[in-house]
């Protein structure tokens, strides 16, 4: 394994054990809640906006493979400052590399740590893990 490959493994583990936005808020904003079947993953996260309208944070709790985990805490961490459209920008980014199976690279700029995810798209039953929070996040905006 590269050492890169090393370095992104070990940056998943850490998002998985001490997580970004874990713990959901009482004032809900927009919420939804995502149940990955195959494998039990499950989350339910919200997007909590300022009052200019940008995302001030996502909160989320659940369970599941630390894929799944460290996915919904590189999303929290991502998201936090962005307007709507730039994390829809961002979301679609990412389901476009997570369909690849391996052939599209994720962009570090547009996803920042996020893109560590990118060797997930080589195992198609792991792309359901990764995908979850991202799901679960253009859901909400959606709802919002």
């Amino acid at each position: 394994m590269s050492d890169l490959q090393n370095l992104y493994q070990e940056l998943i583990l850490d998002h998985s054990r001490t997580p970004h936005g874990f713990g959901l808020r009482g004032e809900i904003a927009a919420q939804s809640h995502q149940v990955n079947p195959t494998c039990g993953d499950e989350v339910t996260l919200q997007v909590h906006r300022d009052a200019d309208g940008s995302i001030e944070a996502i909160a989320w709790e659940g369970h599941g493979c630390a894929i799944s985990q460290a996915s919904a805490s590189l999303l929290a961490e991502l998201a936090e400052g962005l307007t709507v459209d730039e994390l829809e920008i961002r979301i679609a980014a990412f389901r476009e590399a997570m369909r690849s199976r391996g052939k599209i690279e994720p962009d570090e700029e547009l996803l920042g740590d996020a893109a560590a995810l990118g060797g997930v798209s080589r195992y198609v039953a792991r792309v359901k893990c990764a995908m979850l929070a991202w799901v679960a996040a253009e859901d909400a905006l959606h709802k919002a």
